[in-house]
Formats: structure tokens, C-alpha cells, sequence
């Protein structure tokens, strides 16, 4: 568990507001930047994101449906879909393609963690206190 690891499992379980994670993601370097969108698409798939995420987290990353990150996750095969939103280079598409993966994550987490751990689990990520 890292610095990084922590603050992106606190977004996508609300206990930071999204405006904190989008100020350090500015932050970071274009490298850095695409390691972080990288790392986000690898948990969405570890918790089961499925295509039916779309809508509610286009919703829930206050994007419009003709951006191209909210494009991207109504299309096709959700793995595929959003590896191409983490490989989005343009400053201002990384930004979206930031909080649209952040919302999936924070979607398909809190459904694997009712659907499997309804008593709970023994997951660091599930265990974070409010700051």
C-alpha cells in the first residue's frame, strides 16, 4: 500500500472529494498521469466492471454523453473500452478519463463488496477511515 494507492481507493469511496484528487492529479507528470489512469483501469477490472457501469458513471464523473471518455465506456467490451480511456493523451482527456474511471471504480467496488463481502473483508482498500 502506497500514498497513491490509498488517496485513489478514498475517491472512489467517497471519503475525498473528487476536487482534491483532480488537484493532485494536475499535479503529476504526463507519465505519472498515464500510470495512475493505467493502475485505475487495472481495479475496475479487478472488481468487475461491467458495461452496464456506464451511464451511472458518466453520471457520477459530471461528464456530458459526447465527451470522449463517456464515448469510449458506452461502446463495446468494458476491459477494451477502458484501456483506451487510460491511453487518452490530451491534458484535458486525461482529466475526464480520470474521474470517469475513478466513478466505475467506485461503482463495481461497492457492488463486488455488497455481492461478496456483505460481512465484510479483510481488504486494506475497505478498511479506510474518513479524513
Amino acid at each position: 500500500m502506497n500514498e497513491r494507492d490509498v488517496l485513489l481507493n478514498e475517491l472512489a469511496q467517497g471519503l475525498r472529494p473528487m476536487s482534491e484528487g483532480i488537484e493532485w492529479f494536475d499535479g503529476l507528470g504526463q507519465e505519472e498521469q498515464s500510470e495512475v489512469l493505467l493502475f485505475l483501469r487495472h481495479h475496475c477490472v479487478q472488481a468487475r466492471a461491467v458495461a452496464e457501469d456506464a451511464p451511472e458513471s458518466i453520471c457520477r464523473a459530471g461528464l456530458r454523453p459526447t465527451h470522449t471518455p463517456a464515448v469510449l465506456i458506452s461502446r463495446g467490451r468494458i476491459d477494451e473500452q477502458l484501456g483506451k480511456i487510460a491511453s487518452l493523451t490530451p491534458l484535458d482527456e486525461r482529466r475526464k478519463a480520470f474521474r470517469l474511471l475513478v466513478a466505475v471504480l467506485s461503482i463495481a467496488d461497492a457492488r463486488r463488496r455488497e455481492r461478496f463481502s456483505p460481512n465484510g473483508c479483510s481488504h486494506w482498500w475497505h478498511r479506510l477511515s474518513v479524513v
